[in-house]
């Protein structure tokens, strides 16, 4: 056997491995898993984990770092950097966030909502500003409640009351209502939308738009079934729906204008 030589060991330069790149993994980035084959987009972004949903709804859960194909590469997935904010924070109403403030006492005024899901959007949408004026919202199980709500709760000057009501539209029960109630201190205000799940923007939960429900049958239900989710509103609500929404671009403007003018009414001496 000839001798070594310290040439032995020369590689021709493209066999050389290249580093594999980072890549952020950013909201709506579509990965690929190339061991399994499943494809979908970025939709949460945790520690160590990040989450991807395909175009059936699935979402699947892995270990950043390496082992994706991002546009049929490989890649080592990383968490996002989030740079720092150039001027004032901001909630996730887009009001001026105020850092280390503490609670203001509860007014007297109030503002109640139609149902569990509307009181969960309106505190994480609105959660820092309400904490900041000092206002409780509370759910309503039925607008037919209202009256008896509005009698017991005697609204008055610094005791104002307002409320808002799931598809206001002309000539309905629900507006016979309203229009009942509404006046110098307590504010009915609605708006168009069948459930306040068709308040978040088709795009946020990964559809084209709400799907039309049959009259006579339970819209979230109809809903879940036509998307082919989950028949558990509940999980459906809090898994797909709201935790996808992190401000108020993520609504659509007819309930945002409402839920403002609300706020502006029951913080006004």
């Amino acid at each position: 056997m000839p001798p070594r030589s310290p040439y032995d060991d020369l590689v021709h330069p493209r066999t050389r491995k290249k580093p594999v790149p980072q890549v952020e993994a950013e909201h709506d980035l579509v990965v690929e898993d190339p061991s399994s084959g499943f494809v979908g987009a970025v939709v949460r972004c945790e520690k160590d984990v990040v989450h991807l949903e395909d175009r059936f709804g699935r979402v699947k859960g892995y270990p950043l770092g390496p082992g994706f194909w991002v546009d049929g590469r490989p890649v080592v997935l990383v968490r996002p950097k989030h740079s720092a904010p150039s001027g004032p924070m901001r909630s996730a109403s887009g009001s001026v966030y105020v850092n280390n403030a503490r609670a203001r006492v509860a007014r007297a005024g109030r503002i109640y909502v139609e149902g569990k899901h509307d009181a969960e959007l309106v505190e994480k949408v609105w959660g820092h500003d309400l904490r900041i004026e000092g206002v409780v919202v509370e759910p309503l199980h039925g607008v037919d409640d209202l009256p008896a709500i509005v009698r017991e709760f005697r609204p008055t000057r610094g005791r104002r009351l307002g409320v808002l009501v799931d598809h206001l539209v002309a000539g309905s029960k629900e507006s016979r209502i309203a229009e009942q109630i509404t006046g110098e201190h307590a504010l009915v205000v609605g708006h168009p939308y069948v459930d306040i799940w068709q308040a978040v923007k088709p795009s946020v939960v990964g559809i084209r738009a709400w799907p039309v429900v049959p009259k006579g049958r339970p819209w979230k239900e109809g809903v879940c079934k036509a998307l082919g989710w989950e028949d558990d509103t509940g999980y459906v609500w809090a898994q797909r729906i709201l935790a996808r929404v992190s401000s108020f671009t993520d609504l659509e403007p007819a309930l945002l204008g409402r839920v403002e003018e609300l706020i502006d009414f029951v913080t006004t001496d």
